[in-house]
């Protein structure tokens, strides 16, 4: 009996804790390809899980950060899906490699075939690239809206507030980590040293070769000497015995 009972309590625990996070797992999110390194540039994955039991997502819009704005942003093709990128004048242009742009890219949409979508326990990624990242946040924070084939639309809007719990539905935000010398357009100086460090190495190469030259040619030459001693000698010989 009290097996029993204490199995009955196991049961509806599990199932409490699997309830509680299952919309962890529902979110619209965004995550790097390794790392998002501000100042840099990035490739990301927004990941779309499906949360429906009876119908497909076959749109996603992502709105990009108007107080951050980014250039440069390009779509990786998604199998069965379609993507579209809007830009925006901007009212401050922005400076990037010394060359001044007055766009950026405010959305992106995605829409799936006629046969498309995402399926019912399945998640999709949508692989972004991005950059310049901004240097003066520590995070960017994209709005994503998701539409099912039932009309029913899901809005990923809400951003997180520090020391609170997540909201029901959570914006997707990216984490920009430090600034690093290795991102993109590493610049004239990891040229040079590149350069310097290739001539360093011929030139050991070059001084191991003449080594091994010079070792070699004094090993023909002992040789030599060497055989020539010995048939010295045995004349000699020959000619004392003769004698």
């Amino acid at each position: 009996m009290k097996m029993s009972r204490i199995a009955a309590v196991g049961t509806v625990a599990a199932s409490a804790v699997l309830v509680l996070s299952a919309p962890a797992f529902a979110h619209v999110s965004v995550a790097p390809e390794g790392v998002a390194a501000k100042g840099g540039y990035a490739t990301v994955n927004f990941k779309v899980p499906n949360e429906m039991d009876d119908a497909s997502t076959n749109k996603l819009e992502v709105s990009f950060p108007a107080d951050h704005p980014l250039a440069s942003v390009m779509t990786q093709p998604v199998p069965g899906w379609t993507a579209k990128v809007t830009k925006s004048k901007l009212d401050k242009p922005l400076e990037i490699h010394g060359e001044k742009i007055d766009e950026a890219v405010t959305k992106v949409t995605w829409t799936a075939d006629a046969k498309g979508g995402i399926k019912p326990g399945t998640f999709q990624k949508f692989p972004v690239s991005l950059g310049q990242l901004p240097e003066d946040t520590d995070e960017l924070v994209f709005k994503a809206v998701q539409t099912y084939d039932n009309k029913e639309v899901v809005r990923w809007i809400e951003p997180q507030q520090k020391g609170q719990e997540e909201p029901e539905h959570p914006a997707p935000a990216l984490a920009l980590t430090a600034a690093s010398d290795d991102h993109h357009g590493g610049g004239a100086a990891d040229d040079a040293k590149a350069d310097t460090k290739d001539a360093k190495t011929e030139a050991a190469a070059d001084s191991s070769d003449g080594t091994d030259t010079t070792a070699r040619v004094l090993g023909i030459v002992g040789i030599v000497v060497g055989v020539a001693g010995v048939a010295f000698g045995v004349l000699a010989g020959r000619r004392r015995v003769t004698g």
